[in-house]
């Protein structure tokens, strides 16, 4: 069999193109560079007990709206799994659902079948998006707060009183500007980093994110050689923040989203790393490596249009011996 003809493979080509850039300006906006720019989240209530805000701390009052793909969703379940919030802030589950073009609810609620019904459930009108993790005030029927740097700070913070793990605190004041610190780099280079390397619509903003990226993996490396966790012999919610891109970045990131230079598993502190947090109480309950490349995979149409899911690798290596309980204060070596 021989190829198509010249006039074919060209056509294709620019049909291809064409289309595959549209569908990404909707999927991803992107600068003038093609670099890609992520939104800012639109709800950021707080809960606490001043007088005058509406949400105040309660059992049974809040739920949470996540998405098992969804890593910015899985920071908030490991933080409700850490403390111990499981009877106290409930969960919804949303499906990606590249045919509807969002979240759709896995069981109704409120009236609602898509996360998009629910925020206009809560804001009438609203035309912004509709993105998990969602905070929701079951009394009031609104949206508390969908940036999930902010989440899950409240929920390390406010439901103390009836956490089954109410002193362990995941951002304390002693470490709260190494954490800071940390998570602004973080973000930007690998949180974000390998949606900017996925999502990047030119060779040069591809390159930069790409760079940035490993050269932060690189020092992160470093850094654990000596520190158990990011900030020392405790978690944090910096080390939370990290887990859930590392915990997707061999099955999804590696491939999907070019970021190849390195697996997690070809560094071995990293890869330890994600072994120990992914092997404390809770934690591997909230990872489903399955359902996150079914996720991705199936509905990130104009990075996989064949929907072909890759069948590695093995979550069960996570569960694999790590020793990273050895490294103490004693051998740190600034």
């Amino acid at each position: 069999m021989s190829l198509p003809s010249t006039i074919i493979i060209k056509l294709g080509k620019f049909v291809w193109t064409t289309m595959w850039h549209q569908m990404m300006s909707q999927l991803a906006p992107r600068s003038e560079s093609g670099a890609y720019i992520r939104p800012e989240s639109e709800f950021r209530h707080d809960i606490n007990d001043q007088p005058e805000n509406p949400y105040k701390p309660e059992s049974g009052r809040y739920a949470l709206y996540v998405g098992i793909g969804c890593p910015w969703a899985h920071r908030t379940l490991v933080v409700r799994a850490l403390k111990g919030l499981e009877s106290v802030i409930s969960l919804v589950w949303v499906r990606g659902e590249a045919t509807e073009g969002g979240w759709m609810l896995e069981t109704p609620q409120e009236g609602c079948r898509s996360l998009k019904d629910v925020y206009q459930l809560s804001q009438p009108g609203y035309e912004g998006r509709a993105t998990v993790p969602v905070l929701w005030d079951k009394q009031t029927q609104t949206v508390v707060n969908n940036e999930s740097a902010d989440i899950i700070e409240i929920l390390n913070r406010e439901f103390n009183q009836w956490a089954q793990q109410p002193d362990l605190d995941l951002y304390s004041t002693s470490q709260k500007e190494q954490i800071d610190s940390l998570n602004e780099r973080i973000y930007h280079t690998v949180n974000n980093g390998v949606y900017r390397c996925g999502f990047a619509q030119t060779q040069s903003a591809y390159e930069q994110a790409c760079n940035e990226l490993f050269l932060t993996l690189d020092d992160l490396e470093k850094r654990l050689t000596h520190h158990r966790y990011l900030c020392g012999e405790t978690i944090t919610l910096a080390d939370v923040r990290l887990f859930t891109t590392l915990f997707r970045f061999d099955a999804v990131y590696y491939g999907l989203f070019k970021c190849n230079q390195r697996r997690i598993r070809d560094y071995q502190n990293l890869y330890g790393y994600l072994q120990d947090i992914y092997q404390l109480p809770g934690v591997s309950s909230t990872c489903d490596l399955e359902k996150v490349k079914q996720d991705y995979y199936s509905n990130l149409f104009p990075l996989n249009p064949g929907g072909i899911v890759p069948s590695g690798p093995d979550q069960q290596d996570l569960l694999l011996p790590h020793n990273r309980e050895k490294i103490t204060l004693s051998t740190v070596k600034e």
